[in-house]
């Protein structure tokens, strides 16, 4: 298959930068650069811009008239995928696991201006998938056409989105004569983190794919991660072959739950905004950053490595943890 043959809902600003942070770097011992996907520009920038390119457009084919997926009060995904389907004509239904906190602000307040019809369904974070499922049964059951985004956007579509940000890093990176030594992204549903692998494979290139979980066991990640390479192969009709050892995941720096922020976290989002002026967001960059931070002080990421770290956007969390970020 000819990934840039599939279908396409333009929405993100594309090719996003690829960043040197000197004042970082410096700090850290290590060449630290950010491919800058908190830019992508639509609905206030993230990495769901470009899997939703591929989910809305194929929703559109289906002759869907509503999205319906889910995730966190403070989700970026559902923020994004309202916005997303309000731009192509289709209603949006955003299923949080979790329950009111009393306080709309951050991506809740942008959930609301968008017109989004927002479902609690009180339930833990692994039972949202059936969630989501049952507010489809009950749109087609009203006569609706909705189509299901799993949260996050992790699908074969999703991770053909970021096989091509691999292409386009690559492209990058030739340009400015850069070999990384690693790739550190956030892992959260996985999709990302398997797209980016995926694409490193598809695409030649070597460079191991660190993944810092924010919300569940790096086993379970490691799992989820192996299942969507597996479907993305089978959707591209193209091997994919990795070894387990390639599925590289850290989960110890997860904290107390997942959207609880950590000390580490909070110190991540002063120091990277203080040294190069970027935002970082308290539930999924602060905590990769972090992550960051002590793999290099650990040495397995080596002193004086090229480290290449994905942001993956997020900074209206910022305005829905206020509290945390202060730590007040």
């Amino acid at each position: 298959m000819d990934l840039h043959s599939l279908p396409r809902f333009p929405l993100a600003t594309l090719p996003t930068p690829l960043d040197e942070l000197p004042r970082l770097s410096q700090t850290l011992g290590a060449r630290v650069l950010m491919k800058r996907d908190d830019l992508t520009g639509f609905a206030l920038g993230g990495n769901k811009a470009r899997k939703l390119e591929f989910l809305i457009a194929d929703a559109l084919t289906q002759n869907a008239d509503i999205v319906v997926t889910g995730g966190g009060v403070q989700s970026n995904h559902i923020r994004m995928t309202a916005a997303a389907a309000r731009k192509a004509g289709l209603g949006a239904v955003g299923v949080f696991f979790s329950s009111p906190d009393g306080e709309i602000n951050g991506n809740l307040l942008l959930d609301k201006i968008l017109g989004a019809r927002l479902i609690y369904a009180h339930a833990d974070k692994n039972e949202t998938e059936r969630a989501i499922e049952q507010a489809c049964d009950d749109l087609r059951a009203q006569g609706r056409r909705p189509y299901l985004i799993p949260v996050g956007g992790s699908t074969a579509r999703g991770c053909v989105a970021y096989m091509l940000a691999v292409q386009e890093l690559q492209t990058q990176l030739r340009a400015q004569n850069i070999q990384p030594d690693a790739i550190v992204v956030t892992t959260g549903s996985c999709g990302t983190h398997a797209g980016i692998l995926a694409g490193a494979r598809f695409f030649g290139m070597s460079t191991p794919v660190h993944g810092i979980t924010v919300s569940r066991p790096a086993d379970e990640c490691r799992a989820r991660i192996a299942r969507l390479l597996d479907e993305t192969a089978q959707f591209i009709e193209h091997a994919l072959p990795c070894a387990d050892a390639d599925i590289i995941v850290h989960d110890a720096y997860i904290g107390e739950a997942y959207a609880k922020i950590t000390p580490q976290a909070r110190s991540a989002i002063y120091e990277t905004a203080q040294l190069e002026g970027i935002f970082l967001d308290p539930v999924y960059t602060a905590k990769t950053m972090a992550g960051l931070f002590d793999l290099i002080q650990r040495g397995t990421l080596r002193r004086n490595a090229t480290i290449v770290f994905w942001h993956t956007g997020g900074a209206p969390g910022l305005f829905g943890y206020p509290r945390d970020v202060l730590g007040k």
